[in-house]
C-alpha cells in the first residue's frame, strides 16, 4: 500500500488534521525501515515499544499509527493502552526568572514575543499563528483561532503585556490580518524553530541553570498564577483545558497555595 493511500484513508475515513496525518505517516515510515510490517510481528514491536523509556504520548501516536495503518488495509488490529501517567509538573520558571528573561532582551521584538508567551500562557504554535486582530488592546483579550484540538477561545494578557505589544507595533507596524509576529526580516512566519532558538539563546543570556523552552512559560504561568492566589477554573480558563485534571496537576505538582491555607487555619497547640 502507497503512503498516498495511507494518507487519504486518515483525511477522509477519519476526519484526520493535517498535523496528525503527517505525524501518522512519518511513523509508519520510520517503523517499516526497521520492523517487518506483519500482523503477525507487530506484537513483538509494541511489546518493545511498551518495555521502552519514550514517552505515553510517543508510544501511543505509534500504536495509533499502526492500528490506523492495518484497518487502511482492512484488518482489525488493536492493542491495550498502558496507563496514562500523571507526573507532576517541574522546573517551572519563577517570576523573577520571567522577569531576567525579559530583561535580557535585545529589542522590542524579542521582549513582546516572551511577554506574549509569560502573560498570555499561549502554546508555541498558538504564538506562531496570532495575528493583529486576535488582539483586542481595549480589553486586554487575546483570541485564539484554531488551538489546540482545533478550539477557539479567548484569554488575557495584562496592561503591561498589552504595553509592550504597541511599543513593538510602533516600530513593527501589522494590518489587522497579518500575522502578529515573524522572522526578523519580516518575510517569514515567525515558527516554533523560531521560538525555541529564541528561548534558549535568551535562557543563556540571562544565566538561568534551568532547561528553559517554550512551553515552560505556559508551565510557569499557571505556577503563579496558583501562587498567587487564583482558583483553579480561572487556571483552567485561562489555558484553555479540556479536562480540569489536567489543570489540578499545577496543583498537585506546587502544592502552596494549600499549603498556605494549612497555615492559616492549623490548630495552635503550643
Amino acid at each position: 500500500m502507497q503512503n498516498t493511500d495511507f494518507e487519504k484513508f486518515l483525511f477522509v475515513r477519519k476526519g484526520l488534521q493535517p498535523v496528525t496525518v503527517k505525524g501518522h505517516i512519518s511513523a509508519i515510515k520510520r517503523i517499516s525501515k526497521n520492523f517487518d510490517f506483519a500482523k503477525e510481528n507487530v506484537d513483538n514491536y509494541v511489546l518493545s515499544l511498551y518495555q521502552s523509556n519514550y514517552s505515553y504520548s510517543h508510544k501511543a501516536n505509534q500504536v495509533k499509527a499502526i492500528e490506523y495503518w492495518f484497518e487502511c488495509q482492512g484488518q482489525e488490529i488493536r492493542f491495550a493502552r498502558q496507563r496514562k501517567p500523571h507526573p507532576i509538573v517541574k522546573q517551572t520558571l519563577t517570576e523573577a526568572e520571567v522577569t531576567r528573561l525579559l530583561f535580557v532582551c535585545n529589542n522590542i521584538r524579542e521582549k513582546a514575543i516572551i511577554a506574549t508567551l509569560a502573560y498570555s500562557g499561549v502554546r508555541p504554535k498558538e504564538l506562531a499563528n496570532l495575528r493583529l486582530q486576535d488582539i483586542d488592546f481595549g480589553s486586554n483579550e487575546v483570541r485564539v483561532i484554531q488551538g489546540k484540538g482545533m478550539k477557539d477561545g479567548v484569554i488575557y494578557i495584562s496592561s503591561s503585556c498589552v504595553r509592550i505589544l504597541m511599543e513593538y507595533l510602533v516600530k513593527h507596524p501589522r494590518n489587522p490580518q497579518d500575522l502578529l509576529f515573524t522572522t526578523f526580516d519580516g518575510l517569514r512566519p515567525f515558527n516554533q524553530g523560531c521560538l525555541r532558538k529564541l528561548v534558549k539563546v535568551l535562557s543563556k543570556r540571562a544565566h538561568l541553570a534551568k532547561r528553559v523552552y517554550p512551553y515552560l512559560l505556559r508551565h510557569s504561568l499557571a505556577s503563579s498564577l496558583i501562587n498567587r492566589g487564583a482558583d483553579i477554573l480561572t487556571v483552567k480558563k485561562q489555558l484553555r483545558h479540556s479536562d480540569i485534571q489536567t489543570t489540578l496537576l499545577y496543583i498537585h505538582s506546587i502544592g502552596y497555595e494549600p499549603r498556605n491555607n494549612y497555615e492559616r487555619f492549623v490548630p495552635s497547640y503550643c
